[in-house]
């Protein structure tokens, strides 16, 4: 199938390369001049985790490409992926102009019957919505499918290739052939394409993610409850996890989630009730209670240090809001750096793949560095906002060489305390009690 994917941010840069690899004809177009000659000469504008091989494969045997051409490109598809970003407003609501405009645009430049794929991630009565813009200038027929994204950053590519579940919303028969037949490779192996109404697909992908953020939030506040009271969170999870009508999934304690979804889609959730008359309690407890999260870091150590950190000196392992991707939209780490800089600390910070990212937020404010242990020089600390797996088993020993003071405070419950604790450090992890050495 001859297709055009919109917006080359996170969704349309996997969607595109991906849908090339099954064998259709693919042109990603961006009004980014610079971006789209970036990846015309190869270069990927982002980190994820195979995603250079699957371009450079479509490229390799010519099914994909990549243009500004919107007009020309949409007059030569049968299938138009809207995939643009729907960033929050002021009041939370999701910013559908980007949408709109794509689609009034794929309206006035369509050369033949034309199915319109919404990817973006936009409220309940956005396809309506589009059907309308588009009846105004649209010379060919046309229907608009909701078709939402459930891809997590870092496993984005392979979430593409092996999803738990395909949704496709729609009006018109006609989009149900198309889609199936668009995503026919995927399902072989029976893995379900869910059909429905548009606004049924619409709301299906706030639901998931709102309840996703839910679980991770429940477990913040169960390991924040298990501090006060002497419980290992640890331990707790166990228990809650192995119950087969729960499972294990999302419920690791931290300090707090971030990335690009669930913190927009959680907000724009609210923002939707309140439209229709529906105060969502649960989820706007769950915003709340997150950005407080976001926070824990910088409470233990103000416990350990008090309100002035102007002698101190701050290692920071990890800056993106999870692993595996080198976003740092709405990052926990943000949070703690600049609430150590306002307190007067002296903060160096090490991450693999997110640091340009972070300079664009933190400036040259921040000390960045090629390794984690260069980081560890002279601190007083050592705060461990992000998982990365490089940070799982360090040397203990080198790393009190290193550092000038012997606190560490690990926002992800990474170690085993006894181990941490036996080589001379203060810990400090979440949901968790704290571990100090024994005096000597």
């Amino acid at each position: 199938m001859e297709l055009c994917v919109v917006g080359t941010g996170y969704v349309g840069l996997v969607l595109g390369p991906s849908l090339a690899d099954l064998g259709h004809r693919v042109v990603c177009v961006d009004k980014d001049a610079e971006k789209i000659q970036q990846l015309e000469a190869g270069q990927v504008p982002i980190y994820e985790p195979g995603l250079d091989e699957v371009i450079a494969r479509g490229r390799q045997v010519g099914r994909l490409s990549f243009s500004t051409d919107l007009a020309g490109t949409v007059a030569k598809s049968e299938v138009v992926f809207i995939a643009v970003g729907t960033p929050p407003a002021d009041d939370g609501s999701a910013d559908l102009s980007g949408v709109f405009a794509v689609a009034e645009q794929v309206a006035r430049n369509m050369s033949r019957p034309t199915t319109v794929v919404i990817k973006s991630t936009v409220p309940v009565g956005t396809a309506d919505r589009v059907r309308e813009k588009m009846a105004v200038e649209a010379k060919f027929s046309y229907d608009v499918v909701s078709n939402p994204e459930f891809l997590a950053e870092g496993t984005a590519v392979d979430d593409f290739a092996r999803p738990d579940r395909i949704v496709v919303g729609y009006k018109d028969q006609a989009s149900k052939q198309v889609m199936d037949r668009l995503y026919a490779p995927l399902v072989r192996t029976g893995r379900p394409i869910l059909h429905m109404d548009n606004r049924s697909a619409e709301m299906s992908k706030y639901a998931a993610n709102a309840m996703l953020a839910t679980r991770i939030t429940f477990m913040n506040e169960i390991a924040n409850l298990c501090e006060g009271a002497g419980a290992d969170v640890d331990m707790v999870r166990r228990v809650v996890g192995s119950d087969s009508r729960i499972g294990p999934r999302f419920l690791f304690p931290g300090c707090g989630y971030g990335g690009s979804c669930f913190p927009k889609d959680v907000t724009a959730l609210v923002q939707t009730g309140e439209q229709f008359g529906v105060k969502l309690e649960i989820a706007k407890s769950v915003h709340d209670v997150n950005e407080r999260q976001k926070h824990v870091l910088g409470r233990k150590l103000v416990e350990m240090w008090g309100q002035d950190w102007s002698s101190r000196r701050v290692a920071v392992w990890g800056l993106a809001f999870k692993p595996r991707t080198d976003d740092v939209r709405e990052a926990p780490s943000l949070v703690f750096v600049h609430e150590a800089l306002s307190r007067g600390a002296v903060v160096t910070a090490y991450d693999p793949e997110a640091v340009d990212q972070a300079k664009k937020l933190l400036g040259h404010k921040v000390a960045y560095v090629r390794d984690p242990m260069s980081a560890l020089h002279g601190a007083d600390a050592l705060v461990i906002p992000t998982d990365w797996n490089e940070f799982r088993s360090p040397d203990f020993r080198v790393m009190a060489e290193l550092m000038r003071g012997r606190l560490i405070i690990d926002g992800r419950n990474l170690y085993d305390p006894e181990e941490v604790v036996a080589a001379g450090f203060s810990y400090r992890c979440i949901g968790r009690p704290p571990r100090d050495p024994s005096p000597s």
